[in-house]
């Protein structure tokens, strides 16, 4: 393991001494605007794969860490409650909420994209109140130390926490959310190495 990095009993390869990111209006546009209709399609296949894997439309969504809105502006469309929770102030699209707390009340689907390896505590995920869990993070296969290296999802003092499907599964676990579904389905379009992007939703235990 590289120097600064540990890994914890679940799997889940940790940055040591984090002095994390700031994430602000400038970091988004910088980012998210410049992938274009990217961006948009992307939103699409995410929502795609949370009706197919559910079965329905969802009641409400949260969409932590919303970046430029994208997805939320697609679920706009079908989904009558949309809520954004997201550091860097950048606007919501019209008819989203933003929630200051994602604690505080109970939704039917929360989402994560890109955006749990950037907390500090990630154990926060076992007080959210919701049905379903998603989660898209980079896949972290760890083949060797100088894989990781050189892997472009690590970076220092921005992605503070990786994972690979057995970690990732392991510590949903243990904060009452089982495992439902889990694909690399936005490698069609976030192109990479074989299994770029790990996607999984998690059904919470209700004992």
């Amino acid at each position: 393991m590289l120097p600064n990095y540990n890994c914890d009993n679940n799997g889940v390869i940790f940055q040591q001494t984090k002095v994390p990111t700031k994430y602000d209006k400038t970091y988004v546009i910088d980012r998210y605007d410049s992938y274009g209709e990217l961006s948009n399609y992307m939103g699409y296949l995410r929502l795609g794969y949370i009706v197919g894997a559910l079965g329905r439309i969802p009641e409400s969504i949260l969409d932590v860490g919303y970046g430029n809105g994208a997805f939320l502006k697609v679920c706009t469309n079908i989904i009558s409650e949309c809520y954004g929770n997201d550091v860097s102030g950048y606007n919501l699209p019209p008819s989203c909420s933003f929630i200051s707390e994602i604690t505080s009340k109970h939704f039917d689907v929360i989402t994560f994209f890109d955006s749990l390896e950037h907390f500090e505590d990630i154990s926060i995920v076992g007080e959210l109140k919701c049905n379903y869990l998603v989660i898209s993070v980079p896949w972290c296969h760890y083949y060797n130390d100088s894989w990781f290296e050189n892997w472009k999802h690590r970076r220092p003092n921005e992605h503070l926490f990786h994972f690979n499907e057995n970690s990732l599964v392991k510590f949903m676990s243990e904060h009452k959310f089982d495992l439902l579904s889990f694909s690399h389905i936005e490698d069609t379009i976030r192109k990479g190495e074989q299994r770029n992007i790990l996607s999984a939703i998690f059904q919470k235990r209700i004992r």
